[in-house]
């Protein structure tokens, strides 16, 4: 509620008025905040229909700080004039003052001084004229005492270039009596009791209106994390477009999975200890088809299948090692080995998960993130259906024009062949990050602030549902 002494002024005022007053002229009259006013005004209108109040707004210029420090103690180019006695100034010296580096460049160009760079002594300023006039200083004066209708727009717009003036937008109430307008307030009533009732008086009591649009207090519940909103997003469209989410719940995996079906060679900087976390118990893994690791050694070591393989002595050794995995694509791997054991049906998959690297930690790098990947098997496909269906894809997340988020291609035959999948089958898959989307739909920069001990839970809180439009 607003200042008593307040609001029987403004009522005061209201009434002595024939049309109304302006919230901003009442204000200033009384030496007050406006938003002093504006309380007042607000609080009357809560009481009912005693006053009337029309919201208007209109522009006005301003000095900006730097504008009432010219107003109180002239202008750089000024003080700089005034600094340079009859003998001259080093300019080094003129250098050293706040205001001097400004002030020089702006005197010069109005011809006051003038630097002898040939001086003994190094450069020095002298004045040109007698005397000056602060032009600059005088129309900041016209505008701090309400005269900026004095101003042209072009020396307005040049006070505003130089910072020191700034147009503003004011808003301000044109207040009027209301139905019910009177200077002496009757405090409302804001519920009803027994008592009330009882007696009888609640018939000559006033009752403060009831307020439907106000809002209630927000319940208590539970709040969903932004990476669970865009991960819940990034389901759906998979969903929508056909795919089947692959079993994604094995975060411990064997080398031979994550990097050797892949057709990745074993000396790739990425399975060392710096980009890999390496599990030392159980260090080793021991189950594998046979027949397909055979044909995965053969294809590393040897070549086949119309590669020549990269020619090195693998190891099965390597290949049990067990891993935190580094890629949902040890999972894809999995999945179309198994296709590849029965006859063969097209098929869509998608995974959202957990992967983990040695990675140093930095405000877009984490040890543990999500990976989204989408994988298509099919007779004959091409570039060109990679191409549309990342078309569609990105389309539905609301990009329109091709950027660079993540990575995409098709497998090779190195990969597929040795697994057993028709010759004429092809694989077609992308991938990219789940947190780095997030990150740009929340607007946050440092992924330290959405995944870890840092992140502050009231920005869980208000953050709002995800929408993944543009």
């Amino acid at each position: 509620m607003a200042d008593t002494g307040v609001v029987e002024t403004l009522l005061q005022r209201i009434e002595k008025a024939d049309d109304g007053v302006d919230s901003l002229e009442v204000a200033n009259s009384l030496g007050l905040d406006h938003q002093v006013i504006v309380g007042a005004v607000k609080s009357l209108q809560a009481v009912g229909d005693v006053i009337s109040a029309e919201l208007r707004s209109s522009k006005r210029w301003e000095l900006t700080d730097e504008g009432t420090e010219i107003a109180d103690q002239g202008s750089q180019e000024a003080r700089v004039f005034d600094s340079v006695p009859v003998e001259g100034l080093a300019q080094s010296e003129l250098m050293k003052l706040s205001f001097g580096k400004i002030g020089f460049s702006k005197a010069m160009s109005n011809k006051w001084i003038r630097v002898d760079k040939a001086h003994e002594g190094g450069p020095r300023i002298f004045r040109t004229v007698e005397s000056i006039e602060d032009q600059v200083r005088q129309k900041l004066l016209l505008v701090q005492k309400g005269n900026t209708s004095q101003l042209e727009e072009k020396e307005k717009n040049e006070l505003k270039k130089r910072k020191l003036l700034s147009e503003v937008t004011v808003k301000n109430y044109w207040i009027t009596k209301g139905n019910s307008f009177s200077t002496t307030l009757t405090k409302q009533d804001t519920e009803l009791t027994p008592e009330m009732i009882a007696s009888g008086n609640w018939k000559e009591k006033k009752f403060k209106p009831y307020n439907f649009e106000a809002m209630g207090v927000a319940p208590d519940c539970g709040h969903l994390h932004p990476l669970m909103k865009v991960r819940t997003q990034f389901r759906q469209i998979f969903l929508e477009m056909g795919f089947t989410e692959m079993p994604t719940n094995n975060f411990i995996e064997s080398s031979f999975w994550n990097f050797d079906s892949l057709f990745q060679p074993q000396q790739h900087p990425a399975r060392d200890q710096h980009d890999t976390f390496f599990l030392s118990d159980p260090a080793l893994a021991h189950e594998f088809p046979q027949d397909y690791l055979e044909r995965v050694k053969r294809v590393h070591s040897e070549g086949g299948f119309g590669s020549q393989g990269y020619k090195y002595d693998w190891k099965i050794e390597e290949a049990q090692k067990n891993i935190l995995r580094t890629h949902t694509t040890a999972v894809s791997a999995r999945m179309l080995y198994k296709l590849a054991q029965q006859k063969f049906t097209p098929v869509k998959y998608f995974s959202i998960d957990r992967v983990f690297r040695n990675e140093t930690l930095d405000a877009t790098h984490l040890a543990e993130f999500h990976q989204i990947e989408g994988v298509v098997a099919d007779y004959g496909l091409t570039l060109g259906d990679l191409m549309g269906i990342l078309h569609q894809f990105f389309n539905k997340l609301g990009l329109k024009k091709w950027v660079e988020v993540g990575n995409s291609g098709i497998f090779r035959p190195e990969m597929l062949l040795p697994m057993g999948l028709p010759e004429d089958v092809s694989v077609i898959a992308w991938g990219l990050s789940l947190e780095r989307p997030t990150m740009i739909k929340y607007g946050i920069n440092n992924i330290r602030e959405l995944v870890g001990h840092k992140v502050n839970l009231q920005m869980v809180y208000d953050s709002p549902i995800c929408r993944l439009d543009s």
